[in-house]
């Protein structure tokens, strides 16, 4: 056989450079992903006053915003319009989305690794916010779970916030973003850092010191992104922290 003859050398195949977006095209396009869940969002608000003969305009948006199902709805929304901009920015890769993002199942260890991790972390918050005096919860986060729970949208901000928020968030931040930037110079510890950042400008809601508690989970969430190379892990992680928090401050907080 060729393989066995000195005078014939074997070829040799080098494999395909995986094609994934680097630092500016992940962050231009991070950008687009953004842009498209605000308007998915956005657009939920603008279609129900618009079914209300409302006026389109700044007034309206923050009246009907306020409602708890319409927040609800908004956050649905925001989910298909980034999933369908990531879509886009992978397709033009010509790139295997699944394989992009990661969405690879993680093994029962993985998960009970993030889960106490995730665990140990919040209870270091709450200890520090109690010394501090400080609510565990934001305040407007607590009067709207409990507006909603009143006004009996209790399910679909639960759904909003423990299946949609989670899934539009993971997918943007330790999916798109983390595998663009940790394949370009910024490699994995930088691409943790950053995609934690920016997730956690998301959030800007919320004041100093619950965005320091956002980027820390963040960071975590990033670490187990890249030890268990699975999305998922993440998106559950994620979605049992929001979960436990909705259920807590709807039914069993004081």
């Amino acid at each position: 056989m060729d393989s066995l003859n000195p005078d014939h050398t074997p070829l040799t195949v080098t494999p395909a450079a995986p094609r994934v977006w680097k630092f500016w095209g992940t962050a231009l396009w991070g950008l687009f992903i953004f842009v498209a869940m605000f308007v998915g969002q956005v657009g939920a608000i603008l279609l129900l006053a618009a079914l209300r003969d409302l006026p389109i305009d700044m007034a309206s948006i923050q009246l009907v915003g306020r409602e708890p199902q319409a927040l609800a709805l908004s956050v649905i929304m925001g989910l298909p319009a980034t999933l369908a901009a990531v879509w886009l920015a992978i397709r033009i890769k010509k790139a295997s989305f699944v394989d992009y993002l990661a969405l690879r199942w993680p093994s029962w260890t993985q998960l009970l690794l993030g889960a106490v991790g995730l665990v140990l972390l919040v209870m270091a918050w709450e200890t520090v916010s109690r010394s501090l005096g400080r609510e565990a919860t934001p305040g407007f986060m607590t009067d709207l779970l409990k507006s909603g729970r009143d006004k009996g949208a209790a399910l679909l901000l639960l759904f909003a916030f423990s299946v949609a928020a989670p899934m539009s968030e993971e997918v943007l931040a330790r999916g798109f973003l983390f595998r663009g930037w940790s394949a370009s110079f910024l490699r994995v510890p930088g691409a943790i850092i950053l995609s934690s950042l920016v997730w956690t400008v998301v959030h800007l809601q919320y004041d100093m010191y619950f965005l320091a508690e956002v980027f820390s989970i963040g960071v975590w969430f990033g670490y187990m992104r890249h030890r268990a190379n699975s999305l998922w892990l993440t998106i559950v992680l994620h979605a049992l922290n929001n979960l436990t928090a909705v259920v807590l401050t709807m039914w069993l907080g004081s």
